[in-house]
């Protein structure tokens, strides 16, 4: 039996994640998801793959392709946000030229244990059904597609957000599904494409209609599932990675001066500099070329490579991306993305005084981030002034600049300026 033709989800708009960007390409542990993924991957065997991207990430994919070797990769591009019907869709142009297949369909930002896959693999060499979809087991609500599955595993609808009360198991689906003739799902998923509603889950919908000619078995699932859907799931996926180092590894050339303390699980790439006085703390990873300052304290925290944690700064539970600079301030449970300069005696307030859950405004909907601390997320080159305060999961956008001595309460769009007016009063003596 041939292994399954992989495909990764990569498009998409990746709207509810601003102000990041393209979630594929995120890194962690200095190279992006996508990568890490593909490799994990390849290691059970999944060595052919195609890659669906949207037009803005399309070429730094195929960049990143040529460092994961033993991977035969294809992308093909979604031009526009259409949903997982048109994504998968976009493969009509490789089954004709490769014949129809078997396809493994998953998510770059869903991150599983690997024995998920192990088990979805095993299941269909078992050839029982025509699919097997992954189900993530819940013991409380939660707002997806619920499989209703009989006492045999057989699958006989997907019923989406049913409500609380309304569900029809404890089987939540996540994307982890293999379709054993892809031709025939395309049709499915086509045949959606054609009817009037307008709505997006043309792929549900055309597995729904699949159902009730053909054999779906659910592969149930219990271990740890986290999506990168949110800003805020960047620390969450951090935290995964970071867990997985099991020891300290230091590059040999990497100058770590007198007074250094490094202490726990820590992965210091090449190059790094770590001055006098600083403390890092694991599970912790320092990127190559990234500066450790003097008195500098980093803990449970990943550094980019280039970037800068200055003098007498803490980073605590926090993610700096490539070449984001510090000095003399406190990035608290915080995302600063690429270039964005967090100048001198910047505070980022992660707490909020009643300690009860942080909000966030997504797509002007106001959602529970679920964490009691989440500081401040800032996108690309986004300039933070000198004694700049935020409040606790306030969102700051690509460009923006924020003038010292500003507290800042709400979401910043993308290129804003915001600056705090200041007056010049004349003292009056007193007669």
């Amino acid at each position: 039996m041939r292994t399954p033709l992989l495909v990764i989800l990569a498009g998409g708009a990746s709207s509810r994640l601003w102000p990041l960007e393209e979630k594929s390409l995120i890194k962690f542990m200095g190279r992006p998801l996508l990568s890490l993924q593909l490799e994990n991957y390849a290691r059970l065997g999944l060595t052919r793959a195609v890659i669906v991207a949207n037009p803005e990430n399309e070429g730094q994919i195929r960049d990143l392709l040529t460092a994961v070797p033993g991977v035969q990769a294809e992308v093909v591009v979604q031009r526009e946000p259409r949903g997982m019907g048109d994504a998968l869709l976009q493969l009509e142009g490789y089954l004709a030229t490769n014949g129809n297949q078997t396809i493994y369909v998953t998510q770059v930002h869903d991150l599983t244990d690997m024995i998920l896959h192990q088990r979805m693999l095993t299941e269909y060499q078992s050839e029982m059904a025509l699919a097997y979809l992954a189900g993530y087991r819940v013991s409380e609500y939660f707002p997806g597609g619920y499989l209703e599955v009989d006492g045999d595993g057989r699958i006989h609808n997907v019923i989406e957000k049913p409500g609380p009360g309304n569900e029809p198991s404890d089987l939540v689906s996540i994307v982890a599904h293999i379709h054993t003739d892809a031709a025939l799902l395309l049709d499915y998923i086509r045949a959606e494409y054609a009817k009037p509603d307008k709505t997006d889950d043309h792929y549900e919908r055309a597995m729904a209609q699949m159902m009730k000619k053909h054999v779906f078995r659910v592969v149930p699932y219990e271990g740890a599932w986290q999506a990168l859907k949110f800003p805020w799931h960047v620390l969450d996926v951090m935290e995964v990675f970071l867990k997985k180092i099991d020891r300290q590894r230091i590059a040999p050339d990497v100058l770590i001066e007198e007074g250094v303390l490094i202490k726990g699980n820590v992965v210091i790439e090449s190059g790094a500099r770590l001055f006098h006085g600083a403390t890092v703390i694991g599970p912790a990873y320092i990127g190559a070329g990234a500066i450790v300052g003097n008195g500098a304290l980093v803990r449970e925290s990943m550094i980019g490579a280039g970037a800068v944690v200055g003098f007498a700064t803490e980073v605590a539970r926090s993610y700096l991306a490539d070449r984001a600079h510090t000095h003399a301030c406190q990035v608290l449970d915080s995302v600063l993305d690429e270039d964005v300069n967090f100048s001198a005696s910047c505070t980022t307030a992660n707490l909020r005084i009643d300690q009860g859950p942080v909000w966030s405004t997504v797509k002007g909907q106001r959602l529970n981030t679920g964490r009691t601390k989440l500081g401040l997320i800032a996108g690309k080159r986004a300039f933070i002034g000198v004694n700049v305060m935020t409040m606790p999961g306030v969102k700051i956008g690509r460009d923006a600049e924020i003038g010292p001595t500003t507290v800042v309460r709400e979401d910043v769009p993308d290129g804003v300026r915001v600056w705090v007016e200041q007056t010049l009063g004349r003292s009056e003596r007193k007669q």
